[in-house]
């Protein structure tokens, strides 16, 4: 049977397709981005920032669902993600500074935490206590941050802390009441203020030790 000149074309496209090289991307996917040291550090710094948000959140939901085993391997995350915050602050402010800031940060991991079971057990005695310790933590990181950066204006540090742990209560109030389509709102807005807050550190460091991130 006679092929058409159109079957002929199709035939010899098809070789083509098989032995014409194929390009590769391997080179341009390996190949790393370059960003400045002042870039590596803000990113650095919302890692794990947004580190600290994610754990605290599902220690409250497996809280929540009483499953013990996960709560506890949640909450050994966040422990190990405060001293990793803290242990990056240790080049600029030293091992004293470090320490400090971890024993801050415990502090306000604390308060997030006995709010959390308050709430769950409905203790409203409870949850006024634990509010005013988180209030006063958020007061401590702000003077000890401020005391230690001049970038790092207290009234804004404190604004910014005050409002995290807001954000914190209100996602254990939606936990609690179930009310997931609003807790999905408020992990958003959250996890854009603490970008903002990692951001406002970073900023003060670059300013404050600009010999560090001269390319």
């Amino acid at each position: 049977m006679k092929k058409t000149t159109i079957e002929i074309l199709f035939m010899v496209f098809g070789v083509l397709l098989i032995v014409a090289p194929v390009p590769s991307f391997a080179g341009d996917m390996n190949a790393k981005t370059e960003v400045s040291p002042d870039v590596e550090l803000k990113l650095a710094l919302r890692d794990l920032y947004s580190g600290h948000i994610f754990w605290v959140r599902n220690v409250v939901l497996e809280t929540k669902y009483g499953d013990k085993t996960a709560a506890k391997v949640a909450e050994e995350q966040v422990v190990q993600n405060a001293k990793e915050i803290a242990d990056s602050m240790g080049p600029y402010y030293g091992k004293d500074g470090s320490d400090k800031l971890f024993k801050l940060l415990a502090g306000h991991y604390g308060a997030v935490k006995d709010y959390m079971n308050a709430t769950l057990s409905g203790k409203k005695r409870a949850q006024k206590t634990a509010v005013d310790k988180l209030k006063n933590n958020a007061g401590e990181l702000a003077t000890f941050l401020s005391s230690a950066n001049p970038h790092w204006p207290k009234d804004t540090l404190l604004s910014a802390l005050i409002a995290h742990g807001e954000h914190h209560i209100g996602q254990i109030d939606a936990v609690s009441k179930k009310d997931f389509a609003y807790e999905a709102k408020i992990w958003e807005v959250m996890k854009e203020h603490i970008y903002a807050i990692a951001d406002l550190l970073a900023d003060g460091i670059v300013k404050q030790f600009p010999e560090k991130f001269t390319e």
